[in-house]
């Protein structure tokens, strides 16, 4: 069975950068069995009713961000929808529940092609873009990951791509260590993650320290709840990875399986 995955996209930047993450990506890319598709929750596409890519034809690329290397709006990542794998996603929501429409058009924001070209560079596998909806609750966003769990049956990857510290006004660009509030709200998270406490979860902007600076808003935060919720069945969480940019911007990777 696939896993789901939780994988940080770091800063537009991290497209041009060779570092430890980086690798590590490639490499979690190379190590795990080739999906029939991967579907991908993207914290910057947003919209209030649930929203699944119909794009039958190769995605267009958005450079949904300004100020960064020239170099970063010639990257073109021409991945290709799944007609099938959509459908089923949509059966699956409204299935559980959920209301779901379906878009045609939308490429892939950096939220996505960052971190799939790290993970398949060929740009061979199928994908299918799903939106995230900041305003639900913790359970309803992990009942939408759930909705989807049994796709980790079919060799489908369930990635949700965010970051769990991130707050823009709060990056040091010139520093190199992490700062201590960031590590704190980090380390609350592995522990809860790692015990299953999604009561502490879905209330983690009432309980978690120093959660007003890690978590200023939450569209970043929701993606690692979708992506638990796909692993709901084995409860299973593994940090796999996890560093620091300017100071606090995290760079994490979570496996739920």
């Amino acid at each position: 069975m696939m896993p789901s995955l939780f994988i940080a996209h770091g800063a537009p930047s991290l497209a041009l950068e060779e570092n430890v993450y980086t690798e590590f990506v490639q490499k979690l890319g190379q190590d795990l069995p080739k999906p029939k598709a991967v579907v991908l929750f993207s914290a910057h596409w947003e919209s209030t009713t649930q929203l699944v890519s119909s794009v039958t034809g190769s995605y267009e690329t958005i450079y949904d961000f300004g100020g960064f290397q020239p170099e970063l709006y010639q990257i073109k990542y021409p991945a290709h929808g799944h007609a099938e794998t959509s459908a089923e996603i949509t059966r699956l929501f409204a299935e559980a529940g959920i209301p779901v429409q379906t878009d045609e058009a939308r490429g892939l924001d950096h939220g996505a092609w960052v971190v799939l070209r790290l993970l398949y560079p060929e740009a061979d596998v199928p994908v299918i873009a799903l939106s995230v909806n900041r305003y639900l609750t913790g359970e309803q966003q992990y009942r939408i990951g759930q909705a989807l769990a049994s796709l980790r049956e079919q060799d489908v990857l369930v990635i949700g791509s965010g970051g769990t510290v991130h707050n823009l006004r709060r990056l040091n660009w010139e520093s190199t260590g992490a700062d201590a509030w960031a590590m704190e709200f980090d380390n609350w998270l592995q522990d809860k993650l790692e015990r299953w406490d999604t009561d502490a979860l879905f209330a983690y902007d009432k309980l978690a320290p120093s959660v007003d600076a890690a978590v200023p808003t939450p569209e970043h935060f929701v993606p690692l709840l979708l992506a638990m919720g796909a692993g709901d069945a084995t409860k299973q969480a593994s940090l796999l990875f996890r560093a620091y940019q300017y100071g606090n911007l995290s760079l994490s990777c979570w496996r739920f399986d």
